[in-house]
């Protein structure tokens, strides 16, 4: 049985990494280390004899012993979504984590103020140190600021708020071009055969990919077969043009690649995998090449509207962006 963390981070992502908008507003204090290192994308870590001014440099958000009455809190922006549950990481803070935390959340279009009205979505819970502390939420709505309450003071590593993204479509123009396959419209990526050296999510991730690592790359297979990832799309749209970005692999980039397409009238997203085997060929085998992005118009077949597609590599690789540019289909 997987755990608590293992389920959120497969059902959703994290709202508040930075190339999706998450930023450090405000803290109470930052004396041992600032806030927007608790938002970095990458693994907490620990460097034996590093110190700075203030003492020991630590990864994360820390402030200083309180030594009065009151708590710390710290404010972040999310990308605005429904969040699903929360990972609170005290990596490394041992004799200085923070002992208790709870979260509220607000939406707004302009940073939170003395006046703002801020919704308790996690109760004070119990923190242990040098942990992954993770806890679910039943909240459905969206929200785009957090409030990070921490009793009374100390540090947190990480702070990963898990959920999918919310964005109103209905305000743009008839007949606009939109990604509908984008993160940050509402694309998902929902599952794949392969995810060994990076994640379904990168594809849809915004820009270019930053390096090899921000991208989704499978093993060496090594049998026969090829590998797929299955995207649910932000919305109900004809796709006129894919763009597949093979940036940064170079000897891991796939032979050739493929999409297919369908709508999605019934069933469960549990077994989508094995329902994808009946869906229509959108793009036919395409010839890949390292580190170049190739844009896909003529010879895209004409199969309607869809709201999944289905990337096929073959046999294996790496693919750093899929973008799937269309209409919205009028409701």
């Amino acid at each position: 049985m997987s755990t608590l963390l293992e389920q959120l981070q497969a059902e959703s992502i994290d709202l508040a990494q930075p190339r999706l908008g998450g930023q450090a507003i405000a803290a109470t204090d930052e004396f041992f280390a600032p806030l927007e290192r608790m938002l970095n994308p990458e693994p907490a870590v620990f460097i034996p004899g590093k110190y700075d001014d203030n003492g020991k440099w630590m990864d994360g958000w820390e402030t200083r012993r309180k030594r009065g009455n009151g708590y710390d809190h710290a404010v972040i922006r999310i990308c605005s979504g429904v969040i699903q549950g929360f990972d609170i990481d005290t990596s490394h803070f041992t004799g200085n984590y923070a002992p208790s935390a709870s979260i509220e959340a607000c939406y707004s279009p302009t940073p939170p103020d003395e006046h703002t009205a801020w919704t308790q979505i996690l109760s004070a819970q119990a923190l242990q140190g040098n942990s992954h502390n993770a806890f679910r939420i039943s909240s459905g709505e969206t929200w785009n600021y957090l409030r990070l309450n921490i009793y009374p003071d100390g540090g947190v590593a990480r702070l990963r708020v898990y959920g999918q993204v919310s964005r109103d479509l209905s305000t743009l123009n008839q007949g606009e071009e939109l990604d509908l396959a984008a993160l940050l419209n509402g694309g998902r990526a929902l599952c794949a055969s392969d995810m060994h050296y990076g994640h379904i999510s990168n594809l849809l991730a915004p820009g270019r990919g930053v390096n090899m690592g921000d991208g989704w790359e499978t093993r060496r297979r090594r049998e026969p077969g090829f590998d797929w990832a299955i995207i649910r799309l932000a919305g109900v749209g004809e796709i006129s043009r894919l763009v597949l970005d093979t940036a940064h692999f170079k000897g891991n980039y796939p032979y050739e690649c493929s999409v297919y397409g369908t709508l999605y009238t019934g069933g469960n997203e549990a077994s989508i995998a094995a329902q994808s085997l009946y869906w229509q060929e959108l793009l036919p085998p395409q010839k890949m090449a390292a580190d170049t992005e190739f844009s896909f118009v003529n010879e895209l077949k004409k199969i309607g509207a869809v709201s999944h597609l289905r990337l096929n590599i073959y046999p294996d690789g790496g693919v750093s962006r899929l973008r799937a540019f269309g209409q919205l289909k009028a409701e």
